[in-house]
């Protein structure tokens, strides 16, 4: 498990994050929240609340952020990226790349889509920025999932289908979506049709690196936490 003093720091940053960009937590909704630091490499699903630093941890699992050292692998950007009607995400085709890979999960798992954002390109020691398309999706299930909670994708955040399902089929990242639904078809069909929409919908992903600053990085600092992820309420995440 996350001690307190690893969680207190997730939801620190989180904070920080929305005082500088001027997010408004303006009512109770649900955020998640995905660490970079390239020893911690977990998400967390929290409960943010307006006006206070009560925020509350659903649950935490393991994923992977952007690696290093691998041409046209950029460092996932940190920040806040919301799931606006802006744009349409869409839903995994299940098929394999050359490689029999199925890059973003089986059928039908859901691919959240923040838009065109700028990263660090991971392969050059300069790290010369250049626009990704940040997206937060599963990943194949067979051999890649397990190797979650180490850096390993080319920008995007990847997530265990058991999360991925447990946050479509709550709405949990839904709010606009849900309001656009209303009015637009192409919405609506990208809704699960047996889903239960939280009334905590929010739309944010909130990026932090809880890494300390270069000049402070000691031995100690290079070896793994040992985090067991939190089981997510009516979930089989494990």
């Amino acid at each position: 498990m996350p001690t307190e003093t690893q969680k207190e720091t997730w939801l620190t940053l989180a904070r920080q994050q929305t005082s500088q960009t001027g997010y408004a937590i303006q009512i109770p909704q649900t955020v998640v929240i995905a660490d970079r630091n390239p020893t911690v490499q977990r998400a967390c699903v929290v409960v943010a609340r307006p006006d206070t630093p009560e925020w509350t941890i659903i649950g935490c699992t393991r994923i992977s952020t952007g690696t290093i050292g691998r041409k046209h692998h950029y460092i996932t950007p940190v920040g806040i990226f919301t799931n606006t009607a802006d744009r349409l995400g869409y839903r995994a085709q299940g098929t394999k790349n050359e490689n029999g890979i199925m890059g973003n999960g089986t059928k039908g798992m859901r691919v959240w889509d923040f838009g065109w954002r700028v990263a660090e390109k991971g392969w050059l020691p300069s790290r010369e920025q250049g626009p990704i398309r940040l997206e937060m999706h599963a990943t194949d299930p067979v051999f890649l999932e397990r190797q979650l909670g180490h850096m390993a994708s080319a920008g995007c955040i990847r997530i265990p289908a058991a999360l991925n399902i447990y946050i479509d089929r709550n709405g949990l990242l839904d709010a606009e979506y849900e309001r656009k639904a209303a009015t637009d078809r192409r919405f609506q069909a990208l809704l699960r049709t047996d889903r239960t929409p939280s009334i905590l919908a929010g739309t944010a992903v909130i990026v932090v690196d809880s890494a300390p600053p270069p000049q402070q990085v000691t031995t100690a600092q290079n070896q793994s936490p040992n985090l067991v992820s939190a089981k997510l309420p009516n979930s089989p995440i494990h």
